[in-house]
């Protein structure tokens, strides 16, 4: 029961984390010219950010311990 009630506030943690990641004033940030491994910044940030979250989300639901 302790675990379950942990594990869902670290996945509400991980929601509001990711609308912060995905909001405007941050996305604003990477919005510019360059070059980031041949793509624009932010498509790196996008696609970081994401691939970032879906880490954490399976390390969360998948651990062992509390």
């Amino acid at each position: 029961m302790i675990r379950s009630r942990l594990t869902a506030q670290r996945l509400a943690f991980l929601f509001l984390l990711g609308c912060f990641f995905f909001n405007y004033p941050l996305l604003s940030i990477f919005n510019h010219s360059g070059d980031f491994f041949g793509m624009p910044p932010l498509y790196a940030w996008l696609m970081g950010s994401w691939l970032a979250l879906i880490a954490q989300m399976a390390w969360v639901v998948e651990s062992k311990g509390g």
